[in-house]
């Protein structure tokens, strides 16, 4: 199967690019998620191997910081288990979980973040998921095209 690509968001004041920097082997889950939308995204087509953009979200300015690599597919997100995590969903069983994450491996700081007025300013991006009205999902698909233009816009030469 083909390498996809993904836009995933993350409050820098939660989790930011440079938390996942620097994590043990650049590596950590990516937990969370409580939309069924993008959690079925992570259950059916997030694969290892595939690249992520990196976006700051509720940050000023919003917009893409880097690059990470799904290091492992979907799994029960643990979080939702644990009462003291703000992510904790008391409905949710272990032996039937309603929540997924997946681990990043944190790949590449861009040389400056593209922002979301630069996103919107690309011709090239002009149908990019983030940027349609409404468009709140933390997962988002981003076609290789995009994930170009977003690579050149951040300073960075497309490595694969």
């Amino acid at each position: 199967m083909a390498r996809r690509y993904w836009l995933m968001k993350s409050e820098p004041s939660v989790f930011s690019f440079e938390d996942l920097a620097r994590a043990p082997r650049r590596t950590t889950h990516w937990d969370g998620v409580r939309n069924y939308q993008a959690r079925n995204l992570l259950r059916d087509e997030v694969r290892r191997g595939d690249g992520v953009l990196f976006y700051h979200s509720s940050a000023d300015p919003t917009g893409v910081v880097g690059t990470a690599v799904v290091a492992r597919e979907a799994y029960p997100d643990p979080s939702q288990f644990d009462p003291a995590s703000p992510h904790h969903d008391p409905k949710s069983k272990r032996e039937a979980p309603t929540w997924l994450c997946v681990d990043l491996r944190c790949d590449r700081a861009f040389r400056h973040a593209v922002t979301l007025a630069q996103l919107r300013a690309a011709p090239a991006l002009a149908g990019m998921g983030v940027l349609r009205k409404g468009n709140r999902l933390s997962v988002q698909p981003v076609t290789q095209a995009e994930w170009r233009a977003v690579l050149r816009l951040g300073g960075l030469e497309e490595a694969d």
